[in-house]
């Protein structure tokens, strides 16, 4: 506990104001710095099966258009932002898994579409459209395109999902660093021979 005479109060006030101040502006560099991560206004409005192209992210306060940065296929370029952020990297490894996922599928596709393809053309004397091999093939490219529906479905909510942990994690953060500056307690005293005191405690 730490005691401040009378004649103090008032430079007290001002050492408060100026403490809250200094706080203000240290929390608006480290923003500057770090974030929040901003997605480009049309990401922000992907939902489920939404279109399956990267992400762009600005870490500007107002960003203009040529602020935005591409994330990666994977969303690798975000991931330096995440370190240390639990919540926001299983969101992006999620995130990561589904794209693997969905580039397996395309070329699923591809090469099943490049059999039946190769297969029209197999028979020099003539084409085929139906045989064995080309059923299989029609199978796998079909149960390709039914598959990549329920791959996409969520792939983009994980992206998002990554974004909103990061920014809510700093906003946590930032709001308990400054409960841990409070005084745990404001009161009044008076010393020895009478005058009055302001009291402030902190609690470690």
């Amino acid at each position: 506990m730490f005691l401040f005479p009378s004649a103090l109060l008032r430079q007290s006030r001002h050492f408060a104001a100026l403490l809250v101040c200094l706080l203000g502006l240290a929390s608006g560099v480290h923003a500057q710095q770090t974030g929040p991560i901003r997605l480009a206004p049309d990401d922000q409005q992907r939902g489920l099966n939404g279109v399956q192209k990267n992400f762009y992210f600005s870490l500007s306060q107002n960003p203009a258009e040529a602020d935005y940065q591409s994330a990666g296929f994977f969303g690798q370029r975000l991931r330096p932002y995440l370190a240390g952020e639990p919540d926001a990297l299983a969101a992006l490894n999620r995130y990561r898994r589904q794209k693997t996922l969905f580039l397996a599928e395309r070329l699923v596709f591809v090469g099943a579409v490049g059999l039946y393809g190769q297969q029209v053309l197999a028979a020099p004397d003539r084409q085929q459209y139906f045989n064995n091999t080309q059923k299989v093939a029609i199978g796998v490219a079909a149960a390709s395109l039914l598959s990549n529906i329920f791959v996409s479905r969520n792939t983009n909510t994980h992206f998002q999902r990554a974004v909103e942990a990061h920014n809510a994690g700093r906003t946590a953060s930032r709001t308990g660093l400054l409960r841990q500056l409070q005084p745990h307690a404001v009161g009044l005293g008076a010393s020895a021979t009478g005058r009055p005191l302001l009291a402030l405690s902190w609690q470690l």
